[in-house]
Parts: structure tokens; C-alpha cells; sequence
């Protein structure tokens, strides 16, 4: 079988690159992302968006139930000015006549300048993208990848916390399963982090990022309870149990509830922590914690959509740095 496509390094280029994958991305090429999203973030915030991209239009094609990723990518078009359509789910899509993905790609880059793609098949992503002409971003394929998450997260730990490097993050609940800690341990190997894995065994972190992270240097360590590193922890990346990943539904529902972050176990933590999580959640952390100011992942939305703006304008061309400060 031939290597899956997983989109060309960006090496500080990102004009007309598909983003498949964090493996696409080096130290440089995110802090030139960062850059971007800070100017975008403070013109949002000072006069509620830019017209960056108008006259470009945003295809977002999702066969998989969405809210945050959809609205962000969708929020994140139209204050930089661009027009976005697309589907919401297979059921109103070609593709549920039988359609190949292929070809609806094809069909789609016709009339958008980029396709935001959403599937829960690992790589399906990136088989739409390599027959694709126009430049196409993964919104989460399946359990695989979900590189802009990814980015959002790094970006909300940055901003939070002021530096990446020198933090001690703890990743906690369905690690197998989760894209979004798939993808944000493969990034954060580009820094100098410690990480620690709390999960059932049933549901651990896959050996194979594991062992990835392991070739570069990065420190790691496994473990059943928080007890142990929640003290030392500057992250707390929580993530929820994935039923719709199970084939067993009895066995989701024996570990769905296994780890919960209430203001009892927050008592234990540093009082600078940030506690972040993808969303939805589903019980995984109590709603008394919404007021703790160490709860970050309404924010992390927030800087979801600036992050996202910024790699609309980079992939198609635009920025709103001077030229003097793009590289």
C-alpha cells in the first residue's frame, strides 16, 4: 500500500499548503503561525474582525458530528471577511448516493478557494486532499489527527501560561481514542515539556506516539491515577471517554466516569494550573469548576477561532503582519 499523503512541511511557506497533519510543522513555522494569530487576535478584539479574505470562499465539508470545529472554522471565515458553505453531515451530501470522497472534493474546489474536510475515517482527510487542486485543512479525521486542535491548544498553553518550554503537562482520560492529545503530544515533542499519560489501561496513550515522542527526547511517564503528578502539573488536558469510538457499549459506559475534576481534586494543584479540555464534555469535569480561574477551556475556543483565522489568511496568501514581520 502506498504511503498515506500527510501534506508537504511547511517550512515557514504555509501559501497553498494542505494542513493534514503536526507533522508538517517545525518550532519556526508555529511561532510564524503564533505571530499571525497574536496581530489577528488584538484586531478581533479592537474592532471585530478584518476584511483579509473577502471575495475568497471557505468549503467546510463535515461528515461527523461537529460544533466547536465547524463554528470556529466557520467564525474564524467570516471576521476576516470570507463567504463559507458546505454540508452538515453525510446525510445531505452526494456521498450518501454513493459518491466517492474524491470526487466531492473535486466537486467542491470548483467554487471555494480552500475545503475545511471533517471525517470519521483516519486518513480519509488526506485522500481527499491529494487529488485536490485547492488547498484543503483536516478538521479531525476519525481517531488519527486533529492538527488544527492541536495548534489551538499550544496556542491557549502559550498565551496562559507565557512560554511552552520548561511546563509539566498532564494528559488524562481516553488517550487511545483521542485525536486531540494524538496530535497535541506530537507537537509538543518540538518543545522542551515533560508529559505524563493518566488512563485506564484499556484506554492509554497508543505505544506508537509513544515511542515517537521516546526518539525525541521527550520525557514521558504513565500512571492509572492523578494522584501522583497533579501537584507538579502546570497543563491538565482533560478529554473525554469516546462512546462513539467503542464497538462495546458496556465497556464505555464502565470507564466513561472514571476520572472526574471536581473543585475537591483542584484543591491539590498549583494555583497558577490551567485545566483545558477539547470539548464537549460529558461529566468529565464538574461545572463548579467553571469559575476557578485556572479553567481555560472556554478560552481555549476563543483562541480556537483566532488560531484558525490565522491559518485561513497563511494558506491562501494573507496576512495582517506587515511584510517585515511575516517570517
Amino acid at each position: 500500500m502506498a504511503e498515506l499523503y500527510k501534506g508537504e512541511s511547511i517550512n515557514s511557506d504555509y501559501c497553498g499548503r494542505d494542513i493534514l497533519s503536526v507533522d508538517q510543522f517545525d518550532r519556526r513555522s508555529v511561532d510564524m503561525l503564533f505571530r499571525e494569530v497574536d496581530a489577528t487576535a488584538t484586531l478581533v478584539e479592537t474592532e471585530g474582525g478584518t476584511d483579509l479574505l473577502r471575495r475568497k470562499f471557505i468549503a467546510n465539508i463535515f461528515f461527523e458530528p461537529s460544533t466547536r470545529t465547524d463554528f470556529s472554522f466557520r467564525f474564524a471565515a467570516l471576521r476576516h471577511g470570507a463567504s463559507v458553505e458546505g454540508p452538515h453531515g453525510i446525510q445531505f451530501s452526494s456521498v450518501s448516493k454513493g459518491e466517492s470522497l474524491q470526487d466531492t472534493v473535486r466537486s467542491f474546489e470548483q467554487y471555494a478557494d480552500l475545503t475545511v474536510i471533517r471525517h470519521p475515517q483516519i486518513g480519509a482527510v488526506a485522500v481527499a486532499a491529494a487529488v485536490s487542486e485547492k488547498p484543503v485543512i483536516n478538521g479531525g479525521d476519525g481517531a488519527g489527527e486533529h492538527p488544527t486542535q492541536a495548534l489551538l491548544d499550544l496556542y491557549t498553553i502559550r498565551r496562559k501560561l507565557g512560554a511552552i518550554d520548561g511546563k509539566k503537562i498532564t494528559m488524562i482520560g481516553d488517550l487511545k481514542n483521542g485525536r486531540t492529545v494524538h496530535s497535541l503530544a506530537k507537537l509538543l515533542s518540538l518543545y522542551d515539556v515533560e508529559i505524563n499519560y493518566v488512563s485506564p489501561q484499556e484506554l492509554q496513550m497508543p505505544e506508537e506516539y509513544v515511542a515517537a515522542l521516546s526518539a525525541r527526547g521527550v520525557s514521558q511517564d504513565s500512571m492509572r491515577t492523578l494522584d501522583g503528578p497533579l501537584p507538579e502539573t502546570d497543563v491538565l488536558y482533560v478529554t473525554r471517554v469516546q462512546g462513539e469510538r467503542f464497538l462495546d457499549q458496556a465497556e464505555y459506559h464502565r470507564l466513561k466516569d472514571i476520572y472526574r475534576i471536581t473543585p475537591e481534586v483542584l484543591e491539590k494543584a498549583k494555583s497558577d494550573m490551567i485545566v483545558m479540555h477539547p470539548l464537549p464534555r460529558v461529566g468529565e469535569i464538574a461545572t463548579e469548576v467553571d469559575t476557578d480561574p485556572r479553567a481555560a477551556y472556554f478560552d481555549q475556543m476563543k483562541y480556537g477561532m483566532y488560531v484558525r483565522m490565522g491559518l485561513l489568511a497563511l494558506v491562501l496568501g494573507r496576512s495582517v503582519l506587515p511584510p517585515a514581520l511575516q517570517k
